[in-house]
């Protein structure tokens, strides 16, 4: 066939799909409902079978038994695994709950150390900084949230150790004694910083405050400057105005902010495994129990801790109208 004598049938193939594709436009256009199905179907399956899916297998392997001599996983149902967990009178229970205290202490300590940190500079980013010191704000904020999670986390325990940057800064001040009188408190210090959980503290702090800084900010933005001014006209202090006007309207992003610091402190597995003393949390609990010892259903019963104490924290926080900050 010439080609003078194809480009009559390439022309009917493409006004065939032009016609096609101007029927399925007009039938979306008018079906309206049907074209918010489409595009909510793919994004639906895979919150539904990827996330929930793998949940709910979760959840219902909490409940399968594992044998310690055989180490094998069996579908006979049991409460065992959740009364370590809650049960004082079971063997297991005191271990179990020390590391979800733990846990949750850190998590409390770190969202509550990076509200204190995060205010102050999303305060000055948000009523001061302006055009391309307010982007180098920005971009100083977000820049470690460019790097390796892992590279950050052992790049600190080059930092907290004997020998490291912090010790030379604490050496040269001459504050040898101070932070060796704060290493040997009980629950805080350890034998260097690097193993102590105020050395855990203090990455957990850095890695996270960057989600705390923006959401407080994000908030403050919203902050109408005539709520201030009008503050100013009637006479009060500067104190009174941040304790009546800008922390009360910027309590909804410290929230939504604390929800990020929290839960993933909370979940976090590699941080525990590299800086600070020996002792589990949740997340490398979970890892050690699945992955070293193959008790998948104990592990399971362990992630069932973080989630209902995230799903209280979530309630307590929309009450609150966090997620208006989001």
């Amino acid at each position: 066939m010439s080609a003078a004598s194809s480009l009559p049938a390439q022309g009917a193939a493409m006004a065939a799909a032009s016609g096609w594709r101007r029927r399925l436009a007009d039938l979306l256009y008018r079906r309206s409902t049907l074209a918010l199905l489409l595009l909510l179907v793919p994004p639906l399956l895979w919150f539904g079978v990827v996330y929930l899916g793998s949940l709910l297998a979760l959840l219902l392997q909490s409940g399968y038994t594992f044998d310690d001599f055989t180490m094998a996983v069996t579908p006979d149902w049991t409460l065992d695994n959740f009364r370590a967990l809650l049960d004082p009178r079971h063997p297991l229970f005191d271990a179990n709950i020390d590391i979800v205290l733990r846990t949750l202490a850190m998590a409390c300590a770190v969202t509550v150390a990076g509200a204190v940190i995060a205010f102050p500079i999303a305060y000055y980013m948000a009523r001061y900084a302006r055009g391309a010191w307010k982007g180098f704000f920005y971009v100083a904020v977000m820049l470690p949230m460019w790097a390796s999670y892992i590279v950050k986390a052992y790049a600190w325990t080059v930092i907290l150790a004997r020998g490291g940057i912090v010790y030379w800064c604490v050496d040269t001040l001459g504050l040898d004694g101070v932070l060796e009188a704060v290493l040997a408190l009980p629950l805080v210090g350890g034998t260097s910083l690097s193993t102590s959980h105020l050395g855990r503290f203090l990455v957990f702090t850095y890695i996270w405050l960057p989600f705390m800084i923006l959401p407080i900010q994000a908030a403050l933005e919203r902050v109408p400057a005539s709520l201030l001014q009008a503050s100013a006209d009637l006479g009060a202090t500067p104190a009174q105005t941040f304790r009546t006007v800008i922390l009360p309207l910027a309590f909804p992003g410290v929230v939504a902010g604390s929800i990020f610091t929290f839960s993933l402190t909370l979940g976090d597995y590699i941080i525990p495994s590299l800086v600070g003393p020996s002792g589990y949390f949740i997340g490398n609990m979970v890892y050690t129990m699945q992955g070293s010892i193959g008790n998948i259903p104990m592990a399971a019963a362990f992630t069932v801790v973080p989630i209902v104490i995230i799903g209280l924290y979530l309630t307590a926080a929309r009450k609150l109208g966090a997620f208006d900050a989001l």
